[in-house]
């Protein structure tokens, strides 16, 4: 009880000495950092740093705002993303799809595809290549919804559960053509397995934040997690035999406590997560890292075994995040990526050549976060 308390000070105080020249937009989503300084920390103005020897050809493709969540198409030529930028009348995330330059130089260019209603989060291609789902609020009303007043907790770092997200189903053009969830609560952080058959999510519909597999076709669903507290942004491994997630578990009375006060408020603080994998059907799951801090955003890599994801499990001070890849033991720990500030959000393209991720680097001393893509010279 005595480390817990010590390690909460010690966030309280980072948020504190921080969280002013924190952009409070970039922490009202799940795709956001889990952690205060975020976007805070000025960043040497390269797209590379020489110790990143897995990447090649780095491109940045966006110039401004905050830009993440950038997802492959199942073809590796297009790039889904959300994007919050209120100097371009972006006042909290939309959904863009651009195609991803194949060599430096080329131009990125991409179109909004949500509603431009309400606030949106985890986009990302479908198997045909020509819709997306994403998880919106726009039904509940088309303004962006409220952020949480974390000073009225103590200035925690707070994820909201907004109720009135749910999941859609768009064509490349924007238009909706299906609903594919219509739960009270919260629905968001989908993704579809390899085949394209099966979304999986994260909802609070049970009175928990769980992950659901949903059968795309018949809509049938089974429940995948039932361990209290925050289980959200699940992928399937690209050979479609396992599942990657990250979890935030409250332990001990008052972390529980906590936990529960927070959820009847729609609210989650997942400082704390680490990575866990599971059998496609939910079975075997076990814990990957165990760092403590935030082990957030993982991924499998092309060989479905190893694993790659964001972390600021190396400071005490909780950043900078950075890219690492782990094997699905907990053994092989590699560094990947450098920023001072934030390295996240990786995906390897389907036909493993090249990855995606979001950083803060080379934004010119701003807050902004930005979309890369590099060639992979890493292995596996």
């Amino acid at each position: 009880m005595k480390k817990l308390v010590t390690v909460t000070l010690l966030l309280v105080m980072v948020f504190a000495a921080w969280s002013f020249i924190t952009p409070v937009d970039v922490l009202d989503r799940p795709g956001a950092a889990p952690v205060a300084g975020f976007g805070a920390v000025s960043s040497p103005d390269t797209v590379q740093y020489p110790e990143e020897t897995h990447f090649s050809n780095v491109i940045q493709l966006t110039n401004g705002g905050d830009n993440a969540e950038a997802y492959w198409s199942y073809d590796s030529k297009w790039l889904v993303f959300q994007k919050t930028y209120a100097k371009e009348g972006i006042p909290c995330d939309q959904i863009f799809v651009g195609k991803a330059p194949e060599k430096p130089g080329d131009k990125f260019e991409y179109k909004l595809v949500s509603t431009g209603k309400g606030r949106t989060t985890c986009p990302f291609f479908t198997k045909d290549g020509k819709h997306i789902i994403y998880a919106s609020t726009h039904l509940g009303s088309p303004d962006c919804p409220p952020v949480p007043d974390r000073a009225k907790y103590g200035n925690k770092y707070i994820w909201p559960l907004y109720e009135s997200y749910d999941i859609f189903m768009a064509d490349l053009d924007g238009k909706i053509v299906k609903q594919l969830t219509n739960s009270k609560g919260y629905d968001a952080e989908a993704t579809l397995s390899p085949d394209g058959k099966k979304m999986i999510y994260t909802s609070d519909k049970n009175g928990d934040i769980d992950l659901y597999i949903m059968d795309l076709a018949t809509g049938r669903e089974k429940q995948v997690t039932t361990a209290l507290g925050y289980d959200g942004g699940a992928w399937f491994s690209p050979d479609g035999s396992k599942l990657i997630w990250r979890a935030s578990r409250p332990t001990g009375d008052s972390a529980i406590r906590e936990y529960r006060e927070l959820l009847a408020e729609h609210l989650v603080a997942p400082t704390n997560m680490e990575v866990w994998v599971a059998d496609a059907d939910g079975s075997n799951a076990h814990q990957v890292t165990k760092f403590g801090q935030a082990n957030w955003a993982p991924a499998f890599m092309p060989d479905s075994k190893t694993i790659i994801f964001a972390s600021n499990h190396e400071y005490r001070r909780g950043f900078p995040f950075n890219l690492y890849t782990i094997n699905e033991d907990g053994t092989g720990l590699t560094k990947i990526s450098r920023d001072k500030g934030f390295d996240a959000f990786p995906m390897f393209s389907p036909d493993g050549k090249r990855i995606v991720f979001c950083s803060n680097r080379n934004n010119g001393g701003t807050r902004d976060t930005n979309i890369f893509v590099a060639d992979w010279s890493g292995g596996k």
